[in-house]
């Protein structure tokens, strides 16, 4: 089912909402591409958008969250992580950050997009795993039909007319100086702008969102 933000975004938040709590997967927009997104501490719905994307389980996905306090509950955010997320949250940066104490993960991947529908979403369910809304190694749509599609179908799909941004910078804040692990919007010179030492040479082309 496809539903048109711009005709009713409180319906499509609610809509999207429940979808997760349920245990389903949701195409949803972001100010960068179509991603498509389960609560992230679902194993079961996330397990679905591996196989619906075809990627490894191996290669992890990152953590969409409403703000700060969400990425507290998921990982320890030390001041450079404060400093960072006051200058380029919300928007297209992702922080690779220590896991908070009990994870069975070391790192985790964290986001906070600059989009309203999907804080909004965040807001109400907690962090959700997203990854882009393509088939892996295949360029993501950008359009939500064509991106569900690609998935495999049988998904609800929040509209937002095409989205082509460019994916976000990746970040690995684990270690001094960080080390930019895919090149986005945020640059190495606005990173140390915001007081954060990067590795030389570290940026590259990274991986799929």
């Amino acid at each position: 089912m496809i539903l048109d933000i711009s005709t009713d975004p409180a319906g499509a938040v609610d809509a999207a909402v429940a979808c997760l709590q349920a245990g389903g997967v949701v195409v949803l927009p972001t100010e960068t591409v179509y991603g498509v997104a389960a609560i992230a501490d679902n194993s079961s719905a996330v397990e679905e958008l591996f196989v619906r994307k075809g990627r490894p389980a191996d290669r992890r996905v990152a953590v969409l969250v409403a703000d700060l306090d969400q990425a507290r509950s998921l990982a320890v955010v030390d001041e450079r992580t404060i400093a960072l997320a006051e200058v380029a949250w919300p928007g297209p940066l992702t922080m690779v950050l220590p896991t908070a104490p009990g994870s069975d993960e070391a790192t985790v991947g964290v986001r906070c997009p600059d989009h309203a529908l999907v804080q909004a979403v965040a807001t109400s369910v907690g962090p959700i795993a997203t990854t882009s809304a393509n088939r892996s190694g295949d360029p993501t749509p950008a359009d939500a039909a064509s991106a569900a599609a690609s998935l495999g179908g049988d998904l609800l799909v929040l509209d937002d007319g095409r989205c082509t941004g460019m994916p976000s910078t990746v970040v690995d804040l684990t270690v001094d100086p960080a080390v930019i692990l895919r090149e986005g919007t945020f640059t190495a010179a606005d990173l140390e702008a915001a007081g954060i030492r990067v590795e030389p040479g570290s940026a590259g082309p990274g991986d799929d969102r």
